[in-house]
Parts: structure tokens; sequence; C-alpha cells
């Protein structure tokens, strides 16, 4: 499970406002390996955390480019998995690696849907400066959708803003937060506190319908935005800010071995290649 939640604007009104703000938790398995955020690929062009468990290696849930090229992924929730599947998590690091548009990427990968189990798919381009940022759920609409910016959206294990109480929350807390204009420092610590909250936000009705086939001691740890549950949880909190000028700040925060009182933060700043 993860959750995302972000704000874009391809014109800020400011040269202190921010073209993209984006907060994600990556919830898994604490025992399965990967690689901390880094930059990789030609020229070290890319960054983002790898996966490396057995047969996935290189995948990724989480990347941006020197080019502007972002990609963010989330598994859709559903107890009947098909582990005969292709790893979804290769969908982002193809993305960042080819040159594409976000949408003509999605309606690809649209047409391939059926090779994959249920996943969300973002991708963005923010060197243009008309920005877009595009989505495709292979549950939802076949075709993906064109986002609209200025809004604020969160994307969690179900279809791109679907009412569970802790995409409402975390939404109302994410808005509250950006809405204080602080600068850098302050606002990734905020989200970073944002991606912390570890209240559970039960009953959901919405989220229990989908998760039918879990049990009620999961569901409720899947509740919150900051998940504990034994052996699985919230083990990743990233921020992405991108400023008026095009200068990124990378934040990521990483639990230590499979301790959650143990946290390593990394934090990247570059500027966006013309």
């Amino acid at each position: 499970m993860c959750i995302i939640f972000f704000k874009f604007d391809p014109r800020p009104a400011s040269k202190n406002a921010y073209r993209l703000i984006l907060a994600a938790n990556r919830d898994e398995l604490y025992s399965r390996p990967s690689k901390a955020a880094e930059f990789w690929g030609n020229d070290n062009e890319i960054l983002s955390g790898l996966d490396l468990e057995e047969g996935k290696v290189g995948g990724s849930w989480l990347g941006i480019s020197r080019r502007g090229r972002l990609a963010a992924l989330t598994n859709y929730m559903d107890a009947r998995v098909n582990p005969d599947k292709q790893g979804r998590g290769f969908l982002v690091p193809n993305f960042l690696t080819e040159s594409m548009d976000s949408c003509s990427y999605l309606r690809k990968v649209s047409s391939e849907s059926h090779l994959y189990n249920g996943f969300n798919l973002l991708t963005a381009d923010f060197r243009a400066r008309e920005a877009t940022v595009c989505y495709y759920g292979n549950k939802g609409s076949t075709e993906p959708i064109n986002l609209k910016p200025a809004g604020i959206y969160g994307l969690s294990n179900s279809l791109l803003d679907t009412p569970w109480k802790k995409m409402l929350r975390g939404k109302q807390d994410f808005t509250q937060t950006v809405n204080k204009n602080l600068p850098t420092d302050s606002l990734v610590h905020e989200l970073l506190h944002l991606l912390s909250n570890e209240e559970l936000n039960m009953p959901d009705p919405v989220q229990a319908l989908q998760g039918e086939g879990y049990s009620g001691s999961m569901l409720q740890a899947l509740s919150a935005i900051c998940v504990r549950f034994p052996g699985y949880g919230t083990r990743t909190n990233t921020v992405i800010l991108i400023d008026a000028a095009g200068n990124v700040t990378f934040t990521e925060r990483n639990m230590v071995g499979c301790d959650v009182s143990q946290w390593s933060t990394n934090s990247f700043s570059f500027k966006l290649l013309d």
C-alpha cells in the first residue's frame, strides 16, 4: 500500500511559489530489499529508489529525472492478485528513461494493462513551460486523464481521489500545510510530519468494500496514512518540491533495517535541465 498527495501549477503567480509539491509514503514488507534514492542511468540523470527483490530488480515506485520527468506508482488494493503477472515497478523507470510524452506513455501502458495486476500510475513533465501531469489506473477508465493544475490530488490504493477516510484526512492536512506559504525547509518538515500520522481512520466502509478478503486487523492498519502492521508498513517518506525557477528539492526518509524507531534522511537538490 502507498499514498501520495500532490499539487502542481505550471505557472505559479509568485517566484516563491512551487510548480510541484508532492508528499508520498511507500508501504512495503520491511524485509523486502530495496535501495534508497540515488542518481542512476545515463549521465546520472534519474533520481529514485530501486527495488532489489529477485525478479523485480530495477523497478521503482517514485522517481524524477533532471529533464523534469516524474513518475509515481501505487498498487490497487486487491486480495486476489495473480503472481504470474508482470512487475508493475518497471512502469516507473520505463517512463523516466524514454522520451514519450506523459499521456502518450500512459496510452501505451493502457493497451498493455492486462499484463499487470491492479495499479495506478502518475506521469509528469515539468521541464516544458506548460507542465503536464497525467494519470491512469487499470481498474478505471481505459483512457488516461490529463489533470487540471492548481487542484489538490490524492492517490492511494484505489482510483485517484477515491474518498477513503485516510485520503480525505490527508488531503485536508496537505491543503492546510501548502497554504501556509512556508519556506522550503519548514514545508519539508511539516509534510514529513503529515506522512508520519499513524492515527487510524476507522470505520471506513468504502475502503472495507474494496478490501474484501483482507483481515479486519490488516484493514484497520491500512486505514492510517502511516501504516503500522507486524512486518509491514510505511518504510519510506518522500517529499519533492519544484519551484518556479525549476529548482528541485528531493527529500527521502527511510526506515533503517526493520526498526520503526530508526530512520535516515537524505536530501538532494538540483536544477532541471533546459
